[in-house]
């Protein structure tokens, strides 16, 4: 089959499966009444939402570049950004499968090492953890009151805490295996280094860790800070300025926007494609607990929500089409200098 059908068929595939998953988590609701909310809102507003949720995109591609260049990879910024953009679109279909995806992707067009790439973008998410962890202290140090509330207001919260707090003696457990699976590596490492396939480990191992130390190499430090500043930065405006998209959220307070931004966040956390109903869910709790009926908290999470993820799928598309085109390209230029030769 021709690969240009074959990703307009997952592109396709990816959609329905979104359009199910949001279907699920309205089904039961007052659609009639969130669509008349959404139809008076300023449109104005989600559209610029959806441009600062592009320039946080951009930036993130920005960002990565800094981290591969220490490694000898000057990797072309519109492949890394496509990748980005690839990635947000898969994770609407599987969650978290993303992050692979846009690292096969530039592995494809640019020959990075894989393992490489993966190194760096997980030096990048946990830098985005800390971030993430800094935000939910401001957040419960200024508004505890708003936490405390959505905790009793919500007995499946409270549920899903005490499964966390149950589960600390499976973790226990699974980190006793791991530790003791190390412990008998270290004992029988002679034998191991026998095998065949320990040296190409060991070489995925090496390029792993080089990628996680991109950032003791960077170059530009404080551009790179200032990346993440922005990135997290339009992550939270482009939720806050929907507020004013609606009349009844216009009044909430920057503090109130950034402890929906945050407690939200946690939805696309969760692994659920694209956040897709855990993001919903919490935004429409949190709202409620600064007054704003279910109702209009579900006119809000459907806005601020829906239009970043049409941005996400018409980008992503678009970006998975053109890496296709400039592999084409790449493709016949090579074979037209070999003709020439």
């Amino acid at each position: 089959m021709n690969k240009k059908i074959l990703n307009i068929l997952k592109v396709i595939g990816f959609i329905f499966i979104g359009a199910v998953l949001f279907w699920l988590v309205y089904k039961n609701q007052d659609f009639e009444t969130i669509k008349q909310a959404v139809l008076k809102a300023k449109f104005e507003w989600l559209l610029l939402s959806m441009v600062l949720g592009l320039l946080s995109h951009y930036s993130r591609a920005a960002r990565w570049k800094l981290l591969l260049k220490p490694l000898g990879y000057d990797v072309r910024k519109k492949t890394l950004f496509f990748s980005v953009m690839i990635m947000y679109l898969t994770n609407h279909a599987i969650p978290r499968s993303g992050e692979i995806v846009r690292c096969g992707v530039v592995n494809r067009y640019e020959k990075v090492p894989f393992s490489t790439l993966l190194g760096t973008v997980f030096t990048e998410r946990v830098i985005d953890v800390i971030v993430l962890f800094i935000l939910t202290v401001i957040v419960a140090a200024t508004q505890f009151h708003v936490l405390i509330d959505f905790l009793n207001n919500n007995q499946a919260a409270q549920e899903n805490l005490d499964k966390i707090s149950n589960s600390l003696g499976i973790i226990l457990a699974a980190f006793v295996i791991f530790v003791s699976m190390l412990i008998l590596m270290f004992v029988f490492r002679k034998k191991i280094k026998q095998l065949g396939i320990y040296k190409k480990f060991q070489k995925l191992i090496e390029d792993f860790l080089e990628g996680l130390k991109s950032v003791l190499k960077l170059e530009k430090k404080w551009l790179f800070i200032a990346h993440t500043i922005f990135i997290w930065g339009m992550y939270f405006v482009m939720i806050y300025v929907v507020f004013f998209a609606f009349d009844f959220t216009s009044h909430l307070s920057v503090m109130a926007g950034l402890t929906i931004f945050v407690l939200s966040s946690f939805g696309i956390v969760i692994p659920s494609p694209g956040g897709i109903g855990t993001w919903h869910f919490i935004a429409i709790e949190t709202l409620f607990v600064y007054g704003i009926e279910k109702d209009n908290g579900r006119a809000f999470a459907f806005a601020a929500h829906e239009s970043q993820m049409i941005m996400l799928i018409v980008v992503g598309i678009l970006s998975l089409l053109s890496t296709s085109l400039i592999k084409a390209k790449e493709s016949k230029k090579i074979a037209e200098q070999q003709t020439e030769i």
